[in-house]
């Protein structure tokens, strides 16, 4: 940053300034107590189906995580195929990107806007463009993980 600065000419240097001065400023704690606040909704939803699999389905505790995160990345492509998700993304922001429905709603982004090239060309293959690395780490960490316990449990120590 600092070679740029001894380059900039007198003008572009008072572009800089002139910039700097209208440029809107970014409301981030704003931002960031929205991104809190409805990233909260959207664990109390994701709760809320959590408690109705264990109550009105007789899942256990354990068994009801699966079948839960299914639910809402099921709901939020739904969401995201009515063009609801997009709206609830602008008011939420990063609340609506980092819990696993911003998963689903990268999925289903890629599928709608690749599907006029054909299923196999663009729907196929650019599925899971954003979504694929977030999946062959998440794999590669669970086999890595597995992998590990099976030793130390080999070995007698869990």
């Amino acid at each position: 940053m600092a070679n740029n600065k001894k380059n900039v000419t007198p003008e572009q240097a008072k572009y800089q300034q002139f910039e700097q001065q209208r440029e809107t400023k970014r409301p981030v704690v704003k931002n960031c107590l929205k991104a809190f606040f409805f990233g909260g909704v959207f664990c109390l939803v994701g709760q809320a189906i959590q408690l109705s699999y264990i109550y009105f389905f007789n899942f256990s505790e354990q068994t009801a995580g699966n079948p839960t995160v299914a639910t809402m990345i099921f709901i939020a492509m739904l969401l995201t195929g009515f063009g609801v998700y997009d709206r609830i993304g602008q008011v939420a922001g990063a609340g609506s990107a980092v819990p696993v429905t911003g998963f689903g709603n990268a999925v289903i982004s890629a599928c709608i806007e690749h599907r006029t090239e054909g299923f196999v060309l663009g729907v196929g293959s650019n599925m899971f463009k954003l979504a694929g690395s977030v999946l062959l780490f998440g794999v590669f960490s669970a086999f890595v993980v597995g992998l590990i316990k099976t030793i130390l449990m080999q070995w007698g120590g869990l």
